[in-house]
């Protein structure tokens, strides 16, 4: 039998997939590592650690692949000298160290400018404003870089010996001309980053030594959203709203991003809130608890759980407010609230954001009719019921749960030529179960509670400032 394998080098661990040609999932394995916080709001992890957990991952899947495909966590800073060895821990997407050179970039190129160049504006989470800080912090490590890698490529690169990405990832770097699907010159020039650290881009199928995608664009293959149509919903560590777009568009303010899609000559747009299911991972780490005993407990409250809101902005945030100084909230609080209308708020007031990314997409011509929903929090009933019904969208989930390492497989396939191309994948193997349909009951309380929540970050905004 054939054997088509995705690897995801994820935020929390790696995990790999083993399909079928036909879509059937055959084995997984998945092994974790850790994330060291250095300074509050910091994220970082050690490149070995990734290549360390992919070979154990891909170890304990018991086949033998045709092809491996590779996703990621986007936007990591992975410095290497000239002989590839890593100078320095690698700075994640969800790192907000850097706010001062997020300005600085803005100001070199402008704003306007920067968006017609990359599709977007400067956020804390990308990759080129990581180089900067490096470069004014770190000067010694700065001085030995002689490559720059995303996480998936670095295990790429130890995996293969090919430095090379795609233009998928590539465009979450803020160093990339996402119309024109190429590095911009403009852009380093501007920024004065040799281009001569970048690796090589191509379109996902045809990336030398192992086809691949950011996270974001396999798990969207992996639902089955390669053409406009479908919207990709992923309840994971972040929350995402993804489409695939006709052509490149860019929202005026860039509140959403837009990027190459995993498919080639395409493009997508979407909204990215940083603590999603996180917020709620955060929520039971605090107040203890099953996930099922905390859903259960916040299905006896009615929707609105009696005005108690939350603003899911524990990390800062991207999408729609460029704001790394956010923070969450539970507002409107009263002694009738227990732990279940907490894990109730928490439920809701991440739909809620996810509506906020579901409007800039609405903005940009998205007319979607249904959305795949994945990512741990995909698993709760109760919390697609909420989501449906605050974005007023039916909802599917795919058969297979494995979202980006299931699109990597797929890519995997287009690679070895099992498939003609990315869409022949997706319609081969990509199955959808059961419909979530909003609750009409609910459609009243969520329009007033949605009007609550997005009247709050503004009222509490001059209260974060640093």
């Amino acid at each position: 039998m054939t054997v088509l394998v995705g690897l995801d080098v994820g935020t929390t661990g790696a995990k790999a997939i083993a399909i079928s040609p036909e879509g059937e999932l055959l084995a997984t394995a998945e092994e974790d590592y850790g994330l060291s916080t250095p300074r509050p709001g910091w994220a970082e992890q050690d490149p070995e650690d990734w290549w360390r957990a992919s070979q154990a991952a891909l170890a304990r899947l018991g086949h033998e692949p045709a092809a491996i495909g590779l996703s990621g966590q986007m936007h990591g800073l992975v410095a290497l000298d000239g002989a590839d060895r890593v100078l320095r821990p690698a700075i994640l997407w969800n790192d907000q160290r850097t706010a001062r050179e997020c300005a600085e970039i803005e100001e070199r190129i402008g704003l306007e400018r920067l968006i017609q160049l990359t599709g977007n504006r400067a956020l804390t989470g990308f990759t080129a404003p990581k180089l900067l800080w490096v470069r004014r912090h770190e000067p010694e490590v700065y001085a030995r870089i002689e490559h720059v890698l995303l996480p998936k490529d670095y295990v790429r690169l130890r995996l293969t010996g090919a430095r090379a990405t795609d233009a998928a990832d590539a465009s979450g770097t803020l160093l990339f001309e996402v119309p024109k699907r190429r590095w911009s010159e403009e852009v380093l020039e501007a920024l004065e980053i040799p281009s001569a650290w970048l690796p090589e881009a191509y379109e996902s199928p045809d990336v030398p030594g192992a086809p691949g995608a950011g996270d974001q664009a396999a798990a969207a293959l992996g639902v089955g959203v390669d053409r406009p149509g479908p919207l990709s919903i992923v309840l994971g560590t972040s929350g995402v709203v993804f489409a695939a777009l006709p052509g490149f568009a860019a929202n005026e303010q860039a509140r959403a991003h837009a990027f190459c899609h995993a498919v080639p000559g395409g493009w997508h747009a979407m909204g990215v809130m940083l603590s999603a299911a996180g917020s709620l991972r955060w929520l039971r780490d605090l107040m203890g608890g099953t996930y099922d005993e905390l859903t259960a407990e916040a299905e006896r409250w009615p929707p609105g759980a009696e005005g108690l809101t939350f603003l899911p902005y524990l990390q800062g945030e991207r999408t729609p407010h460029a704001d790394p100084n956010a923070r969450g909230a539970f507002v409107g609080l009263t002694l009738r609230h227990d732990r279940g209308a907490h894990v109730r708020a928490v439920l809701e007031g991440v739909a809620y954001g996810l509506r906020d990314s579901l409007e800039l997409l609405r903005g940009l011509g998205v007319d979607a009719h249904v959305g795949r929903a994945s990512g741990g929090g995909a698993r709760s009933d109760l919390w697609l019921r909420i989501v449906a019904s605050v974005l007023d969208l039916p909802l599917e989930r795919p058969v297979v749960e494995e979202g980006s390492a299931f699109g990597a497989a797929l890519l995997a396939g287009v690679a070895v030529g099992r498939f003609s191309d990315v869409h022949e994948a997706v319609e081969a193997c990509v199955r959808t179960r059961g419909l979530i349909e909003p609750e009409p009951s609910w459609r009243e309380a969520y329009e007033a509670g949605y009007a609550r929540f997005r009247a709050l970050y503004p009222a509490l905004q001059p209260l974060e400032q640093p």
